[in-house]
Order: C-alpha cells, then structure tokens, then sequence
C-alpha cells in the first residue's frame, strides 16, 4: 500500500540505493483503468460474494482519487502522499458526485438516484473521463522517479497486528476471553519499542507502515467486539438513522418539521453518514454494522499515516513515529470515536487541509483546487471539526500579519473560500441548526462565566486531567502521572520551541498552530461550559494535531538543559519511557492485568457490570437489535404512544428500530396507564431489572403497570407490552 520496495545497498556505504528512474507510460495506465473497471463491473453484476466488497472497496476508495492526482500532475508527491492524497481525494469524489447524481436524478425525475445503477454507470463512467483527461495530459517523455523503500523482515510482523486484533475482537465477543486481545496489546508495545530504539532492525522509511497497521490494530480491537454498534456515548444511532434513511429511500433529502426540533437535521446535513455511506452499501452491498465497524475505522487508520506524514517535514522521522504513537495512544482515537464516524471521515481532511497549505510540493494552482475540495468535504462531513479548522487559519493569517511574516500558503483566499463553502452549506442544507446551535454554545458558555472561579462549573474531565480529583486506586493514579507527563512534556516542548533551546524545523505556519493549539486548551480549561461545547476528551484528540510533536521536543529540551546536548536516541529512550506506559493505562491492558475497574470495554467486557455496559458504552445485545427490528416492522410510531427508559431511547430505537426521540417518552414510575400505547423494555430491563430515566429505579415499581398490559413480544431478553383497552 505505501509502495514498499525491495532495494539494493552499496557494499561499501551499506546505504539503499534508489532505483533507476521509469518511464511513466500512460498507455498502461489507462489499459489498467480499463482492466478495473471490467473487474468492477463483474463482480458487481454478479454480485460476487467477498468479491464484490474487496474489488470495489479498493476502487472506489483509491482509484477516482489516483485519477485525480495523474489529472492535476502531482508529481512531486512521494508514494505516502500519493496514497493519501489518492483516498482523500476519492472519498471526496464519491461525495460529491453521489450529491450531483442525488439532485440531478431527482430533477430528471428519477426516485431512487442513489440506486445501484445510477451510482456505478455515473461514478464509473466520471473515472473513466478524469482518466482519459490524465493520460491526454501526461507527458511520457518525461522521466518518473520513485522512491524505494528498504525491506525488513521486522515489517512483516506488522501485518499481523491486525489480524490478531480482529481475531482477538471476536474471541472476546464470543468466549468473554481477552487472552489474544492482551497479547496483541503487548505486541503493539513491544514493536513499537523496536522501531523507535533501532533503526537496524526497522528502516525509517517503513514508518508510515507501521503507523498503519497499529492504527488498524487499536481500531479494531474497538469496534469488532459486538456484532452491533456501540455508541460509546456518542452519536453513532443518529448517524445510522441518517445513513439508514438516505439509504432506504435511494435519495437524500432534507428532514420533515419534528425532525428538525430533534438536532437530527445537524447530522442529516454531513454527507458523510448519508450520503458517503450510501455510495459504499450500494456498491458493496454490505450493510450499516459492517460499514461503521470496518470501512470507517480503515479510513480512519489514514489520519495517523498522513499526521506523521505532516511533522515528519518539520522533525525528524524518528521524533513524528513517536509523535504519531503519542496520537494513537490516547483512548479517544480508538474509543469515542466510534461513536462519531462523521468526525472519522472529518479528520481525515482536516489534516489533509494542513498538508496542502503546509506542504512545498503543491504548485499555487493545484493547491487552490485542491484545499477547495477538501474544504468542502471537510464542511459537509463534520460542523464543529470545519469551525475548528476556520478558528485554526483565521489565527494564523492574523499572526503572521502581526509579527509582519510572509507567506504565502495561508492567504485571505482560502479564508474566504472556506468560509463562503462553510456558511453557504450550512444555511441551506440544516435549515440554519447549526448556526443556531453554535449561537446556542455561545450563550451557554457566556451564562457560564459567573462561575469563572468555581472549580465545580468545570466538565469533571478537566479536573481529572489537573488532578484536583481524587484517584479512585494506586494504579488510577500511576496512570495518572504519565498523562500528566506527556501534558508536561507539551508545554515543556512549546516553551523549547519559543525560547530557540532546541533545533527544529518548525515552520512559522505550523509553530502557531502549536500555539493557537496551546492557547484554545488554556482556554478550555479556563473558560467554564467551553468544554461542553463538544466534549474535553474530543478537543483534546484533536488539538494532538498540532501537540503531539511537542511532546518528544519536550523530552529534548529538557535533555539538552540537563546535558546541554541533544542525543537523538536518549530522547526516544526517555520518550519510549513515559509512552509504553501511558499506552498500557490508556487501552486497559494495565487495568485488567491487575484486576482494577477498567473503562476498556474489549479487554474487560467479561467483567464489566451491566449498567456500565448498557449505559455509559452503549453496548447493545443482540436480543435488543432483533426486538427494536420487529418493532419497526409491527408498528406504526406515528400513531402509537411509546414509552421506553434512557438507554432504549438514545441508543436500541434510534439505531435500530429508526424511532427519533421525539417519537418516544421517557418512562417513569408515574406513568399513567391510561396515556401508555406501549412500553418497550430491553435486556438492562428485564434481565438486570434496572430502569434508567430521570432517577434509577428496579423494573419491580413497574409491575403493576405491566400486569395489566399485554406482552406482545419477547425473546428471552427483550419485551414489549401493549395497552389492551386502546
């Protein structure tokens, strides 16, 4: 995948040597194009089980955006720009083209324009013409040099990760055995010590490899260990409602009047979990669990490859693989995150937008079009990630006019661009929500200040992270101190850079994004209900954009205070030090080694209690799929009283039964009989007898209520109780 060649080495240098330049013949390029296009066609036709899903995953994942990268002549990109470049380019090619084939259909008359065929002859037959566009472009006379790449038999250890993740996974989902999952946890450290400690044993040019396959691992440890969804408290069964109703109806469209007062409208908006999705199941033919379970976590995996890909420009490589590790360390990347899939596909353009204004490589022109595309990817797949990326390029473009330094990467352009892309689809496509509720945040953040110097008004994340929270065991607390160090290590890293103690490449660009970066934490942390706005743990994931890197010029300014020297090799030591721990105590591993409670939901499912598990993960059982299914098929919500308790509502009807919040009631154990049409309860429920509203009460103080319905559904895990005298 990141063009990982055999090389020879010089006898006497013992240094790979690159191999001889290539012509770069577009006949083959575009006989290829065809030749993939056939295979595409069959497989889909026939619906070629396994087939289908490979072939036309890797199509329509890598090759429009190939296309699009040989038709704007990119050639100074290496092979892991080119991969990066090549996905974030079609991602955003299936976007906006599914949206072209989703208006121009419904205008033409056509009912389900997001159907198979519409979508394969269109998407298929606009690759051919951006194919056919770059090879009546290119140049064969012009000679093509590629970069290899040195061959370890280390890196084939690697590939491995994942497949004893996803073994590991689905052990834990069926036997409740963590043993393979523990196992691969260890593996990740130990590797990873390997390929910072020594280059011998790992060339640095396999790095973005090695990136790839440990995010691979860490995300699917996380999201194949239930055959369900698990929100893990977020917003995944939103997204899936979203993504469940542009799929079935073959079209995308604005939501009705009730489901703009539910907030569904903000994620109906984000092409992304609509119509991404659906592009992807109507090739793939696969469904909802497989595409948020396996697709996204893959594409997701691409956001540490292309963020080590962004720092290795201005430190070391050795300084951005341990930075990256740093990135993928921290529980957010491989926990909450499952729960925001639209923020997956996000990022990955956030961090494609900083490659293409920081990066040399990209003539002006290419740049404008390119950074326009992304741009509007980045809007139309995530609201608070856009508003994040504009607050980012709006301080920068302000500083460096302050400090009088010029650039031109950042310009008044790309603002305006941005901002004219982000206002105008916003405003139009959600009906203003998200405006308002940005309005809304604010309001809430300014109510707030009155309680600027009360410590209790902050989210309790944040006292956490400052320790003024009491740890709950000796071991909460060790972990505590190498979070606490690699946050040290950061400001430590900042203060190196501003104070010139240690000699980096920071870029000016990228040195104020570290401090703009630095400055929204302090922020944070400060400004009461600001954290709120989106959630600590969240901001914190992706201010490490900019942070990690400071973390190992943190251990290198404090070595070169103490010795007056930088030692390269003592700083990862030091580095590996404080970061395989960190690693241990984020996933878990820790924690279920010595018996301590655990937050890790893979490696601790066998003992987690049931109120954890169904409330804050969001873990569902398969009884409470199958019951919230049947209800979507036997009932008629729109006419029918339902009421359920917090868990059902927010996560088993919304995701499965496709039943918005506003068409349910919270339960309680006042609730009169006479106002119930039918009360749903799941496995949390009936098994456990515990119900969640507004208190925690035991299903006992339902009974009476209960015993004068009918039970007209159950599994063994799931009921359903009708009013007889409706």
């Amino acid at each position: 995948m990141f063009d990982v060649q055999k090389v020879k080495y010089s006898k006497t240098e013992g240094l790979p040597m690159t191999s001889p330049p290539t012509q770069l013949n577009s006949k083959n390029f575009i006989a290829t194009l065809l030749l993939l296009q056939f295979t595409l066609y069959i497989t889909v036709i026939f619906d070629i089980p396994i087939a289908r899903q490979a072939v036309g995953f890797i199509y329509f994942t890598f090759i429009p955006g190939f296309v699009i990268v040989k038709l704007l002549k990119l050639d100074k990109l290496d092979g892991v720009e080119t991969v990066l470049f090549s996905v974030g380019l079609s991602i955003a090619f299936l976007m906006v083209l599914g949206l072209v084939v989703n208006d121009l259909g419904s205008l033409f008359g056509f009912s389900h324009p997001l159907s198979l065929n519409p979508l394969l002859i269109t998407l298929s037959v606009a690759t051919l013409i951006l194919g056919i566009a770059a090879y009546a472009r290119s140049n064969d006379s012009k000679p093509h040099n590629r970069e290899s790449s040195s061959f370890s038999p280390v890196g084939l250890l690697f590939v491995f990760l994942p497949i004893l993740s996803i073994v590991g996974a689905m052990w834990v989902n069926v036997y409740r055995d963590n043993l393979l999952l523990l196992f691969a946890i260890t593996a990740i450290a130990i590797l990873f010590i390997m390929s910072a400690f020594s280059k011998k044993l790992l060339s640095q040019k396999l790095y973005p490899f090695v990136i790839f396959m440990i995010a691979l691992s860490l995300l699917y440890h996380s999201s194949i260990i239930s055959n369900n969804l698990v929100s893990y408290g977020s917003d995944v069964h939103v997204e899936n409602f979203a993504f469940q109703t542009t799929a079935n109806n073959a079209y995308w469209s604005l939501p009705s009047s009730l489901e703009w007062a539910t907030g569904f409208s903000r994620v109906n908006a984000m092409l992304s979990v609509t119509i991404l999705p659906t592009v992807y199941t109507s090739m793939l033919n696969i469904d909802s669990t497989l595409m948020f379970k396996v697709i996204y976590p893959f594409i997701f995996a691409f956001v540490a490859v292309a963020l080590y890909q962004l720092w290795q420009m201005y430190i070391s490589k050795r300084y951005a693989f341990i930075a990256a590790f740093l990135f993928m360390a921290q529980s957010t990347f491989y926990t909450e995150m499952f729960g925001l899939n639209r923020q997956m596909i996000a990022e990955l353009f956030f961090v494609l937008l900083l490659l293409v204004v920081l990066t040399k490589k990209i003539s002006p022109p290419n740049r404008i079009i390119l950074f326009t595309i992304f741009s509007f990817a980045l809007v139309a797949s995530h609201y608070a990630i856009a508003e994040i990326f504009l607050f980012f390029i709006v301080f920068a473009f302000i500083t460096l006019i302050i400090l009088k330094r010029r650039n031109s990467n950042i310009t008044l352009g790309m603002i305006a661009i941005f901002s004219v892309i982000m206002f105008t689809w916003y405003i139009y496509t959600s009906n203003a929500s998200v405006f308002t509720s940005f309005v809304e945040f604010g309001d809430y953040v300014y109510s707030q200040l009155g309680d600027l110097f009360n410590l209790g008004a902050r989210d309790p994340t944040i006292l956490r992270g400052l320790g003024l929270e009491a740890a709950s065991t000796v071991w909460n607390w060790i972990s505590r101190v190498f979070a606490y160090l690699t946050q040290f290590l950061i400001v430590v890293g900042v203060i190196g850079g501003l104070s010139k103690r240690i000699k980096v490449r920071l870029g000016s660009e990228y040195f104020i994004f570290g401090l703009a970066a630095m400055g929204l934490l302090v922020a944070l942390i400060v400004v009461p209900g600001l954290a709120d706005t989106l959630n600590m743990t969240r901001f914190y994931h992706v201010l490490l954009f900019f942070l990690a890197p400071f973390c190992v010029l943190g251990v290198a300014t404090l070595l070169k205070f103490l010795s007056h020297r930088e030692k390269k090799l003592l700083v990862a030591v030091v580095s590996i030090i404080v970061l395989v721990p960190y690693f241990l105590f984020q996933t878990g591993f820790v924690y279920e080694f010595t018996g301590t409670d655990s937050y890790s939901l893979p490696l601790s499912l066998h003992r987690t209690s049931a109120l954890m598990l169904y409330s804050h993960h969001g873990y569902l059982s398969d009884q409470d799929v199958i019951s919230a299914q049947w209800l979507a098929t036997n009932v008629n919500y729109r006419q029918t009283a339902i009421y359920t308790d917090m868990t059902s509502r927010s996560n088993i009807l919304e995701g499965y039964a496709m039943l918005l919040p506003g068409y349910s009631n919270l339960i309680s154990n006042v609730t009169q009989l006479s106002k119930i049409g039918m009360i749903y309860l799941n496995k949390l429920n009936t098994v456990e007898g515990t119900v969640i509203g507004s208190n925690l009460w035991n299903i006992t103080e339902f009974l009476p209520t209960l015993n004068d319905m009918s039970k007209v559904y159950s599994n063994g895990g799931s009921d359903i109780y009708v009013n007889p005298f409706q």
